[in-house]
């Protein structure tokens, strides 16, 4: 018998996603130093393995931890400011400014906060655009037990059709390089398997072609993704096209940045000429569905995420913000099948499988660790969720992944594992004091709405009494 870390057993459905995307009922997995060594049918893991802790997944469905590919987990105290807003007052009048007011201590708690919310829905890594506050982000997502890619937002051009940047955040294309620099050399080969770091500019109309072509110049050095948000509006569209001529995707063509280490998020609003760019370079794309549905952006409407699976482009999932609600991959897959239906008039669009597949593998490509996480192998790291399925979204359960994409949400994750290590169980974060850390949010949000303009921001239509 070969001893191990862990074994769960008796799961009733395994859903691998690996390369021959099995589905095992009665299945196991056993752990040894982070990493999966066994897969397969219960009773034959039984006879080859032993485990000094042993969990029964009895009433369980098993996927692979999922991955988010865009959060910015300094946006977790903004829920309930940037509602019924367009495209230019979300960012210029609310987003940007409560940005601005975060100090690093506000920063450090919205990302416990964050990575609190993700992994009680199931997600294992996430990928950070960033802030101006990476080294709290960073504290905070160590102390959760969740992996990330972390980053430093960057910014050159205070002004944009859109509008013009908080002098908080204005910094020069010189000072913005720098202070990349720093980040990557900091946390992109820290010794950390669980911490990465990616460079980024937060959008094409507040960036220069020197601060693009500079971080990925840097990001190649240093091996690591380049990212951006680009096409999530009409409006940004047109302010690129009326600032360069060119559309978002047809500047970073020629540019020469796209390549399949840069990570694009929305993608939604395409020229057909963008369209075959991306087809020809493969990025990763990353759809982020409640985003649009909160805000309008119609990147279902305009959106080509299904043309360009088809097209052999990766697509991932990321949940953006809390300020759009939810923070949750499971709901975010459904929107993500559901509404290409709808906007396609066609059922058979988007089944649940690519939903996970989003939410799974191709997560893991975008992140550049496809060859460590994303589905459950040998070999890979043991990241890995556990539905509770003894509930009623879960019944009948006859297509796990029916059930999974179509009805449950991420208030049915029973247990989360990162490399092995139990980080929630049963329901409840293994690592992180909940009641302390929910105590601590109204002082955080006294502190910096000092600076905002709060009762502007908050749409109560009904009164308060």
């Amino acid at each position: 018998m070969q001893s191990v870390d862990l074994i769960i057993t008796n799961i009733d459905w395994l859903i691998t996603v690996d390369p021959g995307r099995r589905i095992i009922r009665d299945a196991a997995i056993a752990v040894a130093g982070g990493k999966f060594v066994a897969v397969g049918k219960a009773a034959e893991l039984a006879k080859g393995y032993s485990a000094r802790t042993t969990m029964d997944g009895r009433g369980a469905v098993a996927t692979p931890g999922f991955v988010d590919c865009h959060l910015h987990s300094s946006f977790q105290l903004s829920r309930g400011l940037a509602d019924e807003a367009n495209a230019q007052s979300f960012l210029f009048d609310r987003m940007y400014p409560y940005e601005a007011a975060l100090d690093g201590e506000d920063v450090r708690l919205a990302a416990t906060l964050a990575a609190a919310e993700l992994l009680r829905h199931g997600v294992t890594c996430f990928i950070d655009p960033g802030n101006y506050h990476p080294e709290a982000s960073v504290a905070a997502v160590k102390a959760t037990g969740i992996r990330s890619i972390v980053s430093r937002s960057s910014f050159d051009l205070t002004k944009s059709v859109l509008g013009i940047l908080p002098e908080r955040m204005i910094e020069s294309t010189a000072v913005a390089l720098e202070r990349a620099e720093a980040v990557l050399e900091t946390y992109a080969k820290s010794g950390d398997p669980r911490l990465g770091a990616s460079a980024s500019f937060r959008g094409l109309n507040n960036a220069s072609d020197e601060l693009i072509l500079g971080l990925h110049a840097m990001a190649k050095r240093h091996g690591t993704l380049l990212q951006t948000h680009a096409c999530f509006s009409y409006s940004t569209h047109d302010s690129s096209v009326s600032r360069t001529g060119m559309a978002e995707i047809e500047r970073l063509d020629a540019l020469g940045v796209i390549d399949e280490h840069m990570l694009i998020v929305h993608s939604g609003w395409l020229e057909p000429e963008e369209v075959a760019i991306l087809a020809r370079r493969k990025p990763s794309l990353v759809c982020a569905p409640s985003s649009s549905l909160h805000n309008g952006y119609g990147n279902f409407v305009h959106g080509k995420l299904p043309e360009l699976l088809a097209l052999g482009v990766n697509v991932a999932l990321g949940s953006d913000h809390a300020s759009s609600g939810i923070i949750d991959m499971s709901q975010e897959m459904r929107a993500a099948c559901c509404c290409y239906k709808e906007t396609r008039l066609n059922p058979r669009v988007m089944p649940p499988e690519t939903g996970l597949e989003m939410a799974t593998i191709n997560g893991a490509k975008a992140a550049l660790l496809a060859d460590r996480i994303g589905s459950i192998e040998v070999g890979k790291e043991a990241d890995i969720v556990l539905f509770d399925t003894q509930r009623p979204e879960w019944q009948p359960l006859i297509n796990p992944l029916s059930n999974l994409v179509y009805s449950a949400t991420g208030d049915s994750v029973r247990d989360v594992f990162v490399a092995g290590e139990q980080v929630v169980a049963d329901g409840r974060l293994a690592k992180v004091d909940e009641e302390a850390l929910y105590r601590e949010i109204p002082a955080a949000v006294a502190r910096f709405g000092k600076h905002l303009k709060i009762d502007q921001m908050v749409q109560l239509r009904w009164p308060v009494s």
